[in-house]
């Protein structure tokens, strides 16, 4: 009985695991409000009264371009919750990304989202590294117009346009809210910095090398 017991709860707990993120909505759709006095509240957003949505809650005017006049060259539009209402638990969202000539999105996680990527103009380098367990591969490919590439959750990635000519992509991440963590300004850019103890001995570097890290300005493209 104890075992049966065990393994209830064992398959509850990986269940819960599984869903960690976004799950499936119970309603046709939770526009999200800010007012609390009149919403009820359902995964990390307040719903309005679903007979007060109208149109403007599902839509965004312009998605972009963005202005990629910065040290990266790229510029992310995103089309997310915070940008669409309507999108509340319905567990998906967009963001167009525009890259100048040799213009990166730099390495960086989704933790809450798979992304599939479409480019619609000009040539990228993409890539992602796997987990630990795999060996930390790098696994990439060289795209062009209408190519498709996929960057599995929570797996560090990035995009390079190789062309000599503006690039656009847009990409569909399966989350309302997918987040992004830039990996160069989460190590080096964190407020308060993290310690040089711990720096250096994660990179196996001099404490000046860290320190130099630190002291550079951390663009976020986001």
């Amino acid at each position: 009985m104890k075992l049966f017991y065990f393994l209830i709860a064992f398959l509850a707990s990986a269940s819960s695991i599984a869903f960690a993120y976004d799950p499936s909505p119970l309603q046709d759709f939770c526009v999200a409000i800010n007012d609390t006095k009149t919403g009820v509240f359902v995964n990390g957003k307040f719903c309005k009264d679903p007979k007060l949505a109208n149109a403007e809650d599902f839509f965004l005017q312009g998605l972009g371009p963005g202005n990629t006049s910065n040290p990266l060259g790229s510029k992310v539009t995103a089309a997310s919750v915070n940008e669409i209402l309507g999108l509340n638990t319905l567990g998906i969202s967009l963001a167009r990304i525009d890259f100048a000539p040799k213009g990166l999105n730099p390495p960086h996680t989704h933790p809450r989202g798979t992304e599939i990527l479409v480019v619609v103009e000009g040539t990228l380098y993409v890539g992602f590294v796997t987990s630990n367990q795999n060996n930390n591969t790098l696994i990439t490919k060289v795209l062009n117009k209408g190519d498709v590439f996929v960057f599995p959750i929570g797996l560090i990635h990035f995009q390079l346009n190789v062309g000599y000519s503006d690039a656009v992509a847009i990409a569909g991440l399966s989350s309302q809210n997918p987040g992004v963590i830039t990996i160069a300004n989460a190590v080096f850019g964190s407020k308060p910095p993290i310690s040089l103890e711990v720096l250096t001995k994660a990179f196996q570097v001099e404490e000046n090398v860290i320190d130099y890290l630190q002291k550079q300005f951390w663009y976020n493209n986001n």
